[in-house]
């Protein structure tokens, strides 16, 4: 996406054409940064940068204030964190999650711009490669976010103005001050289900009203891990009311349409590029060349289509935006995870963010959610990606500084070759291109094909293991069935023996209980028993002491007493009393 450097109007500069713009990771031609520079550098390039990720919450729609909708999410800004409410099994959860910035619905514009966004801007200035984009829900304000309100008709700045409008005033307010020579170009594409159009690209009356003047160009690979858009046009500027305009023209020419949650959703995802040449003169009077680069990026929102109420055409274009999106959050998750394989190439969005992902660009997410508890599952999805690519580590270098002879040189090279181009097209009917870039072109086709070989024999490999697996579970529900049968049998028989067993347990504790009360009858009959025997053996003790005493008596009472009637009538009293006494 690097492209051309223009002549700044009354200024000395050269141009430079799309594969000679400055990258960090091209060949020094001469480094003219101080020491302490190297330093920051290495030490960003060894330990690298987190991603700065802001979450902006947007205020409740006119709508959503009519019907009460209830608010789910709150916002410290303070403490820059952001709770989420979530009712589950009725049972209230709270979710907290912790971002570098938290800006609430009562946020406005400017404050937004000057905490968080002013400082890239800065680095840009400094020569590095700066990316924000902003990531979320459709209908969370992500467009208002980049974008902001148009301009009033007198011109003048507008309070509610958006990242990229603030941006270009502070770019030129700072090289305004410094009364710096510059040269500054911008471009702005849309990718639309996973094609490419320069917004840019003039007029043409053959097309159909339609299409919006949009052609669809080509993404390329650089040779260096980078990629960049063939055909791209670029505007040269040199006001900030240049570039307003540019943004107003090719905004136009955005895809949106009318959805349930966005009365103007964009069907499209959008990348607005500045950058900017400044020249600097080192103390032996050598001329260089410092080089920046910020990309602006509104994505298209995720959107459920059931709510949104997306049908055919516009369900497509849905699907498309939630693909990539899709593919950005398995990106995202990769690198987190430090995956071995990171899908950049399943999507071109993810090609075209390549750099400010895990690359050597400072990077800024603006992720944007809506506070009402009908968005708070897409909520709660956005907040965990953002939360996820705080983890993400860059490894931003200053682009390289340039001699300014370099830069002549390489533009002879440029200019030779499209010489050879113009000639090639002078010279045919038709289109045509030069021997060399056509034998290029064919060596890609070339090797593409034989990729494309290779994959179509990988694809019919994991078919074949993707029907052996099915195979493989399909017999493994059939023995689950059968486990499952012989399971619910298992658990009848294992309730019958249950109740069996609680009524013997019944049985057992019945015939304990009659035991125990035997036992206790048995001890006190052999308790009675005993005492009774004690009883006989005491009363027969008693009796025979009795009885010797009687016969004592009776002997002394013979001799002692004559016979009489008293006598015996005596003896006949102590038979009775000795025979009542004597045991049964």
């Amino acid at each position: 996406m690097e492209s051309s450097q223009h002549q700044r109007r009354g200024g000395g500069f050269v141009s430079l054409s799309p594969s000679q713009t400055p990258r960090s990771n091209d060949k020094p031609v001469r480094d003219l940064r101080s020491g302490d520079s190297n330093s920051s550098s290495k030490h960003d390039k060894d330990k690298g940068v987190n991603v700065q990720v802001i979450l902006r919450c947007r205020p409740l729609s006119a709508e959503e204030m009519r019907i009460h909708t209830p608010v789910v999410i709150s916002c410290n800004e303070s403490r820059r964190e952001v709770c989420a409410v979530q009712n589950i099994a009725n049972k209230q959860i709270d979710r907290t999650f912790l971002f570098d910035k938290v800006f609430g619905p009562s946020s406005q514009q400017k404050e937004l711009f000057e905490l968080a966004v002013s400082p890239i801007v800065n680095e840009v200035l400094e020569g590095y490669n700066c990316t924000i984009f902003a990531y979320g829900q459709t209908g969370t304000g992500k467009t208002y976010t980049m974008e902001g309100g148009a301009r009033k008709k007198n011109g003048e700045f507008p309070s509610d103005a958006g990242v990229i409008p603030r941006a270009v005033k502070q770019i030129f307010d700072i090289l305004e001050a410094q009364s710096a020579e510059y040269s500054m170009k911008v471009t702005f594409l849309e990718l639309y289900n996973e094609e490419i159009t320069d917004l840019l690209a003039p007029e043409e009356t053959t097309k159909f009203i339609d299409d919006k003047s949009k052609k669809p160009i080509a993404l390329m690979e650089d040779g260096k891990g980078g990629v960049f858009v063939r055909g791209l046009e670029e505007e040269l500027v040199t006001t900030a009311n240049e570039i307003y305009k540019i943004l107003e023209k090719g905004s136009a020419k955005r895809r949106t349409a009318e959805t349930l949650l966005n009365k103007q959703s964009s069907r499209s995802h959008s990348i607005f590029s500045i950058t900017i040449h400044i020249k600097e003169c080192t103390p032996e009077g050598e001329e260089m060349i410092k080089c920046g680069k910020l990309n602006l990026v509104d994505l298209a929102g995720s959107e459920n289509i059931s709510r949104s109420g997306a049908r055919e055409g516009r369900a497509r274009e849905a699907g498309e935006i939630n693909k990539s999106l899709l593919t950005l959050g398995r990106v995202i998750n990769a690198l987190v995870e430090h995956s071995g394989h990171v899908p950049y190439r399943d999507s071109k969005l993810t090609r075209l963010l390549r750099d400010s992902l895990g690359g050597k660009t400072k990077t800024c997410i603006i992720a944007t959610v809506s506070p009402s508890i009908h968005c708070l599952e897409e909520t709660l999805s956005t907040l965990d990606y953002a939360h996820r690519a705080k983890n993400i580590k860059n490894k931003p270098e200053i682009n390289q500084k340039m001699m300014k002879s370099a830069l002549i040189k390489d533009l002879y090279s440029e200019i030779d070759r499209l010489r050879q181009e113009v000639y090639a097209a002078r010279e045919k009917n038709g289109i045509y291109i030069p021997r060399d870039r056509y034998l290029h072109d064919e060596a890609e086709k070339k090797a593409m094909a034989e990729k494309i070989e290779r994959m179509e024999l990988v694809s019919e490999s994991k078919e074949k293991q993707i029907t052996e697996l099915q195979e493989l579970y399909n017999s493994q529900q059939m023995l689950t069935a059968d486990l499952s049968e012989k399971l619910g049998k298992t658990e009848k028989k294992l309730e019958e023996t249950e109740n069996a067993l609680f009524d013997l347990e019944d049985k057992h504790r019945q015939a304990n209980a009659t035991i125990k009360e035997k036992e206790f009858l048995i001890s006190n009959l052999l308790k009675s028993g005993e005492l009774k025997y004690d009883l006989r053996k005491h009363l027969l003790s008693v009796l025979l002491n009795s009885e010797k005493s009687l016969k004592t008596l009776l002997q002394t009472s013979q001799i002692c007493l004559p016979r009489s009637k008293g006598r015996i009538k005596l003896r006949m009293e102590i038979k009775h009393l000795s025979r009542s006494s004597s045991p049964s």
